[in-house]
């Protein structure tokens, strides 16, 4: 017997520090992704601004993305600033959001402004994910880490410069053929903070061989989407 699961990576445009503006563009990709698990770059909801304010699981302003997982289905992966301080992943399905990661391997003023995490897995349907937030993805002991935990995926939100467009690319086909699972990766596309006046967008899913089956293109507002298959017993 095969069973599936439909994964989305979408880059919206984002307005610096404005939550609410964000996330009801985050509400708009999971309508548009038509899938069951749709992911987010880092830092999607306020922008990649060190200095903005946490956002807490039960921020009113997650309402909208709540709403529209609620009427897709969807679990959404957001990333934010939350509690802690630390940069994270929001997971949102239409019960409402809890922190499902903290990004384990800070780089620059990260460092001095937030608490990393540990390697995490989370379930969907019966399907084991990984999670893993830009910097994580370059350091191979985050992926080994994380694929000894026992995963079907690994799934990131990053953001890179618009000159390091390949950069997300490499670090996926490496995961697959170092481990064998498949990538998702979620890239900011348009202006964001820490320097990042132009983003690489180009969002894309690789098969466990590290094949490209799915990516964006360069500008904001895009989504890539598959649906993925394994045998089961």
């Amino acid at each position: 017997m095969e069973q599936r699961l439909s994964i989305a990576v979408a880059q919206p445009r984002c307005v610096a520090y404005d939550v609410a503006v964000n996330a009801a563009a985050h509400a708009v990709a999971v309508r548009a992704a038509d899938a069951r698990v749709v992911v987010f770059p880092e830092m999607s909801l306020t922008g990649y601004e060190l200095d903005a304010l946490p956002v807490a699981p039960d921020d009113e302003r997650l309402a909208p993305i709540v709403a529209a997982c609620a009427e897709t289905g969807a679990l959404a992966l957001v990333g934010a600033p939350v509690p802690g301080p630390s940069i994270g992943v929001l997971a949102v399905d239409g019960d409402g959001a809890w922190v499902a990661y903290r990004k384990v391997h800070l780089h620059g003023v990260e460092i001095d402004r937030f608490v990393p995490g540990e390697p995490t897995v989370i379930d969907v349907d019966g399907w084991r994910l990984g999670l893993a937030v830009c910097r994580d993805t370059g350091v191979p002991e985050h992926a080994a880490k994380t694929v000894a935990l026992g995963i079907d995926g690994y799934v990131a939100g990053v953001v890179h410069a618009d000159d390091e467009v390949d950069v997300h690319g490499e670090r996926a086909r490496r995961v697959a053929a170092d481990h064998g699972v498949w990538v998702a990766v979620a890239a900011f596309a348009g202006p964001t903070g820490g320097g990042f006046a132009r983003t690489s967008g180009r969002s894309g899913i690789w098969s466990a061989a590290g094949e490209l089956v799915a990516e964006a293109g360069v500008a904001p507002d895009e989504v890539a989407r598959a649906t993925l298959a394994r045998s089961v017993r």
